[in-house]
């Protein structure tokens, strides 16, 4: 695997060389020590996977990624010392099509730990598909909602979300059925993510908090190392977060929110799993089926990675697989198609289509 490491840094550059070649099967075949410099060592190397510093003279890492992935869309692996400011250029990073944002340690921080993160983050990547996508907002596109009483959206999203949760989000009408969005992001990016999508649609979004009521025209993102869970209470439905332990190997799980919204919502809901590698949310996107339930799948072809989805239509967890242009449009025709009212989703259960 053929690895371009950028950073204005030249000991960050020798650093991190050693820390990739120490693995077998990556070489770093060039570093650069800026934007201009990297567009030349790409052009003439074609890598795998190239790293990618956000701060840096002349042209800053975020620019240099979005003009990457108009010309030559590859995966690109953020890392770089994320404040504040630092946590919303990441967000924009990963919308902009990075696979991952990782931060550098600080100076007392786990750089055993930073290593592995970023060695796992570099071999994920090359195993990407990576493209560049317009987003489509709702003034745009026309869609209209005419949710049933009760419908609720529950989407998870994993490596390659932040770009194509962009894309559904701004589709959204701002008459949407209430929507929950599970992304796996670190805890520090989430409430940034939430913010940037906010501005980008009809529709508010926003990080959830306990006690949340889901409303129509609003989007509520996971926060990051918080499992969200959906409660029936007497006064209606309600958000909690919960610790706990990581489940399907992440905390916020997809698994746990599409369980939740199983039990809760049933057959008034639509699930959608998206872009991502692993398994998360299949076992609870098949839960949501069969408590009645409509549920998709992104497509191979839109997919970053097309791990979670192709693990849910070959379950039967999914429903249908569509591509990432015409998930907004079936969502909203699948949250109007809701029997209204049936939010016990134990009165549905039945074994799932094709299962």
């Amino acid at each position: 695997m053929r690895v371009v490491v950028v950073d204005d840094s030249a000991f960050v550059r020798t650093a991190l060389t050693h820390t990739l070649e120490r693995e077998p099967g990556i070489e770093v075949v060039a570093t650069a020590g800026d934007a201009y410099e990297a567009r030349d060592r790409i052009v003439e190397l074609d890598p795998h996977v190239v790293t990618l510093d956000l701060q840096m003279p002349r042209l800053d890492g975020v620019s240099f990624l979005r003009r990457l992935m108009t010309h030559h869309p590859m995966p690109v692996v953020v890392v770089s010392a994320f404040t504040s400011d630092g946590s919303a250029q990441a967000v924009e990073a990963l919308e902009a099509g990075a696979t991952h944002a990782i931060a550098k340690p600080p100076a007392d921080g786990s750089r055993e730990e930073f290593e592995s993160r970023l060695v796992e983050a570099v071999k994920v990547a090359a195993r990407t598909s990576v493209g560049v996508r317009g987003v489509q907002r709702w003034a745009e596109t026309g869609l209209a909602a005419r949710h049933a009483p009760g419908a609720i959206v529950a989407i998870g999203a994993s490596i390659g979300g932040p770009q194509a949760l962009a894309e559904v989000v701004c589709a959204l009408p701002p008459s949407a059925p209430p929507v929950l969005l599970v992304q796996h992001m670190p805890a520090e990016f989430t409430r940034g993510f939430a913010a940037r999508l906010d501005t980008l649609g009809a529709v508010r979004v926003r990080e959830a908090e306990a006690g949340d009521i889901p409303e129509p025209g609003t989007v509520l993102v996971a926060p990051g190392g918080t499992h969200m869970v959906l409660l029936e209470r007497p006064s209606g439905r309600v958000i909690e977060l919960r610790r706990g332990p990581a489940v399907s190997s992440h905390r916020p799980s997809i698994d746990v929110l599409f369980t939740s919204v199983a039990r809760t919502a049933g057959s008034d809901a639509v699930g959608v799993i998206m872009t991502g590698m692993g398994h998360d949310g299949v076992a609870g996107l098949a839960a949501m089926r069969k408590a009645g339930a409509a549920t998709l799948a992104q497509d191979g072809p839109t997919s970053v990675v097309f791990g979670m989805g192709k693990l849910a239509l070959e379950s039967g967890a999914a429903a249908e697989a569509l591509p990432l242009g015409r998930l907004t449009s079936r969502i909203l025709e699948l949250a109007g198609a809701r029997p209204s009212g049936k939010r016990d989703g134990h009165a549905h259960l039945g074994a799932p289509a094709g299962a």
